[in-house]
């Protein structure tokens, strides 16, 4: 069973997106110990943003040294998810959107005839088979409620993910962190008990 685990938080130690997929990858590797976890922390190792070198590299051919070293990195990033079994994304929502630094990684990762291809019908994603869970974290409260129309974090999360075949997701949110130091408490409980349950129920792990 192989990890895959992105983080996305610029706030470190101190991360509920992070602090939940840290104990959400405790309870997989306590139900499977021979897990393997890769950790990729683009929060406080970002990857390089989109340039004219990066997008040819990523799309074209590249040619120069700084192409060909852009082209290793998407190669590796491609490979990391390719061989996961889960993929675990860390997003907390920054201005309603993802964080620039986990845009960064889909850019790399979203690579045509790779992780999805065009066909006669559209595009097609080329890496079923997999489940990801999507751990939100949100200072208001955007799933439901007046302030949903501002929720531009999931439903871009949603696109990209599906985009590549990524269609077998969990979403886990842990809202309302910023409405006290209870209604914090009480999303964070509630969205570990559904990493508890999703790796205790849905997961064969111990097969």
């Amino acid at each position: 069973m192989n990890i895959l685990v992105i983080n996305s938080s610029a706030n470190a130690g101190s991360s509920v997106s992070g602090g939940l997929a840290a104990r959400f990858i405790d309870d997989l590797r306590a139900a499977n110990p021979a897990a393997h976890v890769v950790l990729r922390d683009v929060g406080a190792n970002p990857l390089p943003h989109l340039t004219a070198e990066t997008v040819k590299a990523i799309k074209g051919q590249p040619e120069t040294p700084a192409e060909l070293e852009a082209r290793a990195l998407s190669d590796a990033l491609i490979e990391e998810l390719q061989q996961a079994d889960i993929v675990v994304i860390g997003a907390p929502m920054y201005n309603f959107g993802i964080p620039s630094t986990l845009k960064a990684w889909f850019d790399h990762v979203l690579r045509a005839g790779v992780t999805f291809s065009y066909g006669e019908n559209g595009p097609v994603g080329l890496l079923t088979g997999k489940k990801t869970v999507v751990i939100e974290s949100r200072g208001g409260l955007y799933s439901e409620g007046p302030a949903a129309i501002m929720d531009a974090q999931e439903p871009h999360l949603r696109a990209m993910l599906g985009f590549m075949g990524l269609a077998d997701v969990t979403w886990v949110r842990a809202e309302k962190l910023a409405f006290g130091p209870e209604a914090a408490e009480a999303s964070i409980d509630e969205a570990s008990g559904q990493l508890a349950e999703f790796a205790r129920d849905e997961l064969p792990l111990a097969a």
